[in-house]
């Protein structure tokens, strides 16, 4: 390509100024590409079914592991209710609402007041975990396992069995399946 190109001209350092219209030319063609979506991946909402107060366990599990994959990392922010920071209730009330057609209160020391109080044993999938006296609460999987908005992990899985929140659970609260106030879902 260079080879047609006078002594002279190559000599005057000519051939650089060349080379680079050259290559500016072919990387402009990266410029009609379409834009990049605006839309953040922290603001994705995935097309979930159309939420069941009265799904059963398995369906609510399911729901719950899907929540965990969209959540999962999004960093603790007190008064925060979106991925870009959450905080423990804002987490379990957007989890209700989106996935259960909930509507929950806002603050902890609310949310333990709605539904029925009931044992460890009696846990499913879906009820409310209260830790340290109602100052922190997740939402019960399975197996002993809940998820949570964590003040040093963000949203997270947690076991019961660790000595952590083993020795700071307070009490459990079943709403799912008792017809709580219920939001006007649209998809």
């Amino acid at each position: 390509m260079l080879q047609g190109l006078s002594p002279l001209f190559m000599r005057s350092q000519g051939w650089r100024w060349l080379l680079t219209i050259i290559l500016l030319i072919s990387l402009s063609g990266c410029q009609t590409s379409p834009p990049l979506d605006t839309v953040s991946s922290r603001d994705y909402r995935p097309h979930l079914p159309a939420p069941d107060v009265r799904a059963p366990a398995a369906v609510a599990l399911q729901l719950l592991y899907q929540q965990h994959y969209l959540w999962h990392g999004t960093p603790y922010r007190m008064g925060g209710n979106n991925r870009s920071g959450i905080d423990c209730s804002g987490f379990v009330q957007v989890t209700y609402r989106d996935l259960f057609g909930i509507d929950l209160p806002r603050r902890t020391d609310q949310q333990v007041h709605v539904g029925r109080q009931i044992t460890k044993s009696e846990l499913q999938a879906g009820d409310l975990i209260f830790f340290r006296e109602g100052r922190h609460v997740g939402i019960y999987l399975e197996n002993r396992q809940f998820l949570h908005a964590s003040t040093r992990r963000g949203v997270i899985i947690s076991s019961l069995d660790n000595s952590y929140w083993s020795q700071r659970f307070w009490r459990a609260v079943q709403i799912r399946d008792h017809g709580y106030t219920t939001s006007a879902y649209q998809p």
